[in-house]
C-alpha cells in the first residue's frame, strides 16, 4: 500500500521510508507542509504519517483541512507531543491513531495495517479469498496447504487484488501500489508479478480482464485454485 510519511527530519523521513518499504508499503514522502498538500492532491494513497512540528507549520492544520474536505484518508499522527492532552487534541483533530516518539517501527508498522485494515472494514489481520491466506505482516500466505513466500512486488499485487476480489484493477492502478514518485515505472514490471504469481498459485488464479485489467479468480464462476 502507498503511504505518504511528512516529517521534517530527514535521517528519521530516510529511515521511515526504508524501513515501511521492508514492511510492504510503499513510501512517498515529503518535509514540509506545502510539498504534502502538493502531493495529496495527486491522491493515490492509502494513509498518511503526519509530524505535528513542521517547519511551515503544524501537522494538525493540515488534518483539520483534509477532514474539512470530507477527506477519510487514514492519518497516523506522530509526534514528539505524547503528553495525554496532545494525543486527546490529535485523535480529536480527526487523527485515525497517534504514536509519539520514539517509537519502535514494528509498532508503527503494525498500527498502519490496523489503521488501513480497519478503513477498509475489515476485522481480521489475515485476508481469506479462494483457499488463499495472505498475511500482510509476513508477506506470506498460504494455498491449498503449501506455504508461499513472495517478494515485495509480488505480494503488493496480490494484495490490491485480494483487497477486493471481484473488482478490476487496471495496470496502471497496480503499478501505482508498486512505485513511490521519484521511482522509474518499468513497463512490464506488472505482467511479469502477475506471471510469477501464477506460477505459485495456479495459472487461473488470476484472470487477465482484455483492455481492463487483471482480478481475482471469483469461485462462484467455477474455478479452484
Amino acid at each position: 500500500m502507498r503511504l505518504l510519511i511528512i516529517e521534517d527530519d530527514p535521517l528519521l523521513l530516510d529511515g521511515l521510508s526504508v524501513g515501511l518499504r521492508l514492511s510492504g508499503f510503499t513510501a512517498d514522502t515529503a518535509g514540509t507542509l506545502a510539498d504534502a498538500r502538493a502531493a495529496l492532491l495527486g491522491g493515490g494513497f492509502a494513509g498518511v504519517v503526519l509530524d505535528v512540528m513542521l517547519p511551515d507549520g503544524s501537522g494538525l492544520d493540515l488534518l483539520n483541512e483534509l477532514r474539512a474536505a470530507g477527506s477519510r484518508i487514514p492519518v497516523l499522527l506522530l509526534t514528539a507531543r505524547d503528553e495525554v492532552r496532545d494525543r486527546v487534541s490529535g485523535l480529536d483533530a480527526g487523527a485515525d491513531d497517534y504514536l509519539g516518539k520514539p517509537f519502535d517501527l514494528t509498532e508503527l508498522a503494525a498500527r498502519i495495517r490496523a489503521m488501513l485494515r480497519r478503513q477498509e472494514g475489515r476485522a481480521t489481520a489475515v485476508i481469506e479469498w479462494n483457499g488463499l491466506s495472505l498475511d500482510p505482516a509476513t508477506q506470506n500466505g498460504r494455498i491449498g496447504g503449501r506455504e508461499l513466500s513472495f517478494s515485495r512486488r509480488e505480494f503488493s499485487v496480490l494484495h490490491a487484488l485480494a483487497e477486493h476480489p471481484g473488482r478490476i484493477l487496471s495496470k496502471a492502478q497496480l503499478e501505482e501500489r508498486l512505485y513511490g514518485w521519484q521511482e522509474d515505472v518499468e513497463s512490464n514490471t506488472v505482467e511479469v508479478h502477475v506471471h510469477k504469481l501464477r506460477a505459485k498459485l495456479g495459472r487461473d488464479f488470476i484472470q487477465t480482464v482484455r483492455g481492463a485489467g487483471y482480478r481475482l479468480l471469483n469461485p462462484a464462476d467455477g474455478g479452484s485454485p
